[in-house]
């Protein structure tokens, strides 16, 4: 990939990240445990949202990282090709995985309904409004970074590979 493609791309990913990130970081200084089983009191609540508040720290830790490995890339004098991409592959592989396959599975993605229009993201308990919002908004990062990024779900590694093999 040429490196001012890389280039952009990597300031493009840099932008989303700290657009979820900042979402993520105002959700999560917000609401607690506490705060959402008091809003629902239903019977497997308190296991719900521990486990979607701990796939939403993972997603934020993951997301800093990047967003702070981009910026090394970036702030260098010499654009790094090789750095960025590396650090573009993580924020694939890291991040857009991680809101995607989430842990604690509560929630999914139903391919059925991304081209609808409609949100493609299905919960396994009907969260509280605060819990959906949040998700549902980060969901569209997400979406664009793994399209943005879709080089480097497997074409990257393969081509790293056979630069290895010559």
């Amino acid at each position: 990939m040429p490196s001012t493609n890389v280039k952009a791309i990597s300031e493009s990913t840099r932008d989303k990240l700290k657009l979820a990130v900042g979402h993520l970081e105002t959700f999560l200084n917000q609401y607690a445990l506490p705060q959402l089983l008091q809003e629902d009191q239903g019977s497997d609540s308190e296991l719900f949202y521990k486990g979607l508040l701990a796939d939403l720290r993972h997603m934020l830790v993951f997301s800093e990282v990047a967003y702070e490995k981009l910026g090394v890339a970036l702030r260098r004098p010499n654009f790094d090709n090789d750095f960025a991409e590396r650090g573009l592959y993580e924020a694939y592989h890291q991040c857009v995985n991680a809101f995607f396959y989430p842990k604690n599975e509560c929630y999914s993605e139903d391919g059925r309904y991304a081209y609808t229009g409609q949100d493609a993201i299905r919960f396994r308990k009907k969260p509280v409004r605060a819990a959906r919002d949040i998700v549902l908004t980060v969901s569209k990062v997400y979406e664009e970074l793994r399209d943005d990024l879709s080089y480097y779900e497997s074409d990257y590694m393969t081509q790293r590979r056979m630069q290895g093999q010559k």
